[in-house]
C-alpha cells in the first residue's frame, strides 16, 4: 500500500508544475548519451510526450556529433581539426547534412510517432529558420561551420500551433544558399530565445554545474546570471562549460524565463527536474 500512496504524492507534487508550465514553451537541446543509448533514448522521447501530453509545448534541438563521426569513418573521410573543432569541408559538410537532417532526425520523428505525438523534422534551412555566416576561429577558416545571425520562428510556431513538436537539426544557410552546420548548443538556445520560451534544458553528459567537479555531491542546483562572473573567476565554471553558461546567460537575456543543464545519463531526469520540487540539476535564473 505504500508503495501506492508513494506514487500518488508524487503525482500530487507534479500537479502545481502541470498547471504553472500548462500552454508554455520549452526547448530541449537533446544530445549526448541519450542519444546513443536506445534505453536513454525511449525514456527521453517518452518524457517529453508527457509533457506534451499534460499541455506543455515541446520544441526539440538535436546535435549528432557521435553519428557524423561513425560515418565519416566509414566512408573513409578524415577530418582535420583546428582548436578541437572539426573543419567542415564540401564532402564533409554533405555527410553532416545526411546524417542529421536525414537519419537523426526522422528517427527522432518516427519515435514521437510511436508514442503518439504529431511530430515533424525539419532543419534551418526549412522557412528560413536558420540564417547564418561563415564561423572564423581566431581569423582561421573552419569551412562550413557558421554563426547563426538571425532566427526566422515563424514555420516554428505555426507548427507548434498545429499541435506538432518540431524537430529541429541545425544546418543554416546564408543568403547565397551556402550550407552551415552549427552547433546545437547554439540553436537551442537562439531559438528559446526567439520563441521567448518558458524553459530552456540542456540534456546533457554531466550532472550539472559543480563545485568541485571531482565530488557529484556538490552541485549548485541554482544560479543568478549575475553570479556568473563570479563563477568563472573561482574557476567553478571553467572549460567547455563556459560557452554553455554564457550561452544560458544570453537567452534569459533575450527573454528565457529559466534554463536547465541535466544529466542526460540519469533515466526520467527530464521529468525530475520539470515536476518536483527538489530538481536533479542546474538551473541558470534571473
Amino acid at each position: 500500500m505504500e508503495r501506492y500512496l508513494n506514487r500518488a504524492k508524487t503525482l500530487v507534487e507534479a500537479l502545481p508544475y502541470i498547471q504553472k508550465f500548462n500552454n508554455k514553451i520549452v526547448v530541449i537541446k537533446y544530445g549526448g548519451s541519450a542519444m546513443i543509448d536506445e534505453n536513454l533514448k525511449e525514456s527521453v522521447i517518452k518524457d517529453i510526450s508527457l509533457m506534451k501530453l499534460v499541455g506543455m509545448k515541446p520544441v526539440v534541438v538535436h546535435g549528432g556529433g557521435k553519428k557524423i563521426n561513425e560515418m565519416l569513418a566509414k566512408v573513409g573521410i578524415v577530418s582535420k581539426f583546428i582548436d578541437g573543432l572539426r573543419v567542415t569541408d564540401d564532402e564533409t559538410m554533405e555527410i553532416a547534412e545526411m546524417v542529421l537532417s536525414g537519419n537523426i532526425n526522422k528517427n527522432i520523428v518516427q519515435l514521437f510517432q510511436q508514442q503518439g505525438i504529431k511530430a515533424v523534422g525539419i532543419s534551418g534551412k526549412d522557412g528560413k529558420t536558420i540564417s547564418a555566416k561563415k564561423m572564423l576561429l581566431e581569423g582561421k577558416d573552419l569551412g562550413w561551420v557558421g554563426e547563426i545571425e538571425n532566427i526566422c520562428p515563424e514555420l516554428l510556431i505555426s507548427l507548434i500551433e498545429d499541435d506538432f513538436v518540431p524537430v529541429v537539426a541545425p544546418i543554416a544557410t546564408d543568403d547565397d544558399n551556402n550550407t552551415y552546420n552549427i552547433n546545437a548548443d547554439y540553436v537551442a538556445s537562439a531559438i528559446a530565445g526567439a520563441l521567448k520560451a518558458e524553459k530552456l534544458v540542456y540534456l546533457t553528459d554531466v550532472e550539472g554545474v559543480l563545485r568541485d567537479v571531482h565530488d557529484k555531491k556538490s552541485l549548485i542546483s541554482k544560479i543568478n546570471i549575475k553570479d556568473i562572473e563570479k563563477y568563472k573567476e573561482k574557476e567553478i565554471i571553467t572549460g567547455g562549460m563556459i560557452p554553455k553558461i554564457d550561452n544560458c546567460a544570453k537567452s534569459i537575456e533575450e527573454g528565457v524565463n529559466s534554463v536547465h543543464i541535466l544529466d542526460g545519463r540519469m533515466e526520467h531526469s527530464l521529468l525530475l527536474e520539470v515536476f518536483t520540487n527538489s530538481g536533479i540539476g542546474t538551473m541558470i535564473f534571473k
